[in-house]
């Protein structure tokens, strides 16, 4: 039984020594799937069987990596689909975070005849399956204009437009949520000095709203990234596909080099990993940001 000392509550030693093995087991369940991930893409095809799938490799190597980047047999690598998803998520993030950093501002701060309408309208965005809009969505791209007498299905860019239609709902809905919470007297004291409709975001809502683009394009950057269903439908073309349908295309047509594959799946779930282990403590400060002030 735990007491108060001192104002403290005080644990028994026992207890939270239970609770550490529980949270460490747990922990260790948890990063199961990373180290068969990890020691699987180190070995050589030869080591990998399910006798010896949780054994180390024998040999450190890392021309599973070379074989899934540059591709093996035939296969085509992830060197191409990953410099796509680059192209891919980076803007689509950018231009995303910013619509939905503008609308909400005009949402909170602009409030104009029908708004209280439109932002629900908005949201209802957020509840539709992809799978149903997938045939009219690839219609509408395919005549949609590009350059060169190109459409924008089939392209990277046409990507881009679907996953900033389509992250709008809740981008807006995070920076509504944010701005709200922003007293209204900074607004009306810049109106008063002769700030605009621009100015006022430019000089005071968006210096302040830079922990909300941190949680809206952490968010976003993951999504577009991890993407599978879009970019299989939208992008045709093996030159134009992001790396996750690169990483299907990877297991071949008739031997699956599992060490390969792992390999393959550690380089297109790096930049997302790396986005959290560097970002992460700001992604909880803003989320908690919001959450307080709101």
């Amino acid at each position: 039984m735990s007491r108060q000392v001192s104002g403290a509550t005080y644990v028994p030693r026992w207890q939270r020594a239970l609770l550490y093995l529980i949270l460490i087991f747990f922990a260790l369940f948890y990063l199961m799937p990373i180290y068969l991930l990890v020691i699987t893409s180190l070995k050589s095809y030869a080591q990998v069987s399910l006798a010896t799938m949780w054994h180390l490799p024998t040999s450190f190597s890392l021309a599973s990596f070379r074989d899934a980047w540059f591709g093996v047999g035939g296969t085509r690598g992830l060197g191409v689909n990953f410099m796509n998803s680059v192209y891919l998520a980076i803007p689509a993030t950018i231009i995303s975070a910013t619509l939905g950093s503008i609308n909400g501002y005009i949402l909170t701060k602009w409030k104009f005849k029908g708004s209280d309408t439109l932002f629900p309208l908005l949201l209802f965005g957020m509840f539709i399956p992809y799978q149903s809009i997938l045939i009219p969505l690839v219609q509408v791209l395919s005549k949609i204009p590009w350059f060169g007498g190109q459409h924008l299905y089939g392209t990277i860019p046409g990507l881009i437009f679907v996953h900033v239609v389509y992250g709008i709902p809740i981008t807006t809905l995070i920076f509504r949520n944010y701005y709200a919470a922003i007293p209204t007297e900074l607004v009306e004291a810049s109106r008063i000095d002769g700030a605009n409709i621009f100015g006022v975001y430019r000089y005071i809502l968006f210096p302040l709203s830079l922990p909300g683009f941190v949680v809206v394009m952490i968010w976003q950057f993951t999504s577009v990234w991890n993407d599978f269903l879009f970019a299989v439908t939208v992008t045709s073309s093996p030159d134009v596909q992001p790396v996750t349908v690169g990483l299907n295309n990877l297991a071949g047509s008739y031997i699956v080099q599992w060490n390969v594959q792992m390999a393959g799946a550690l380089m297109a779930a790096l930049p997302t990993l790396l986005v959290y282990i560097i970002l992460g403590r700001f992604f909880m400060r803003g989320l908690l940001a919001g959450s307080l002030k709101g």
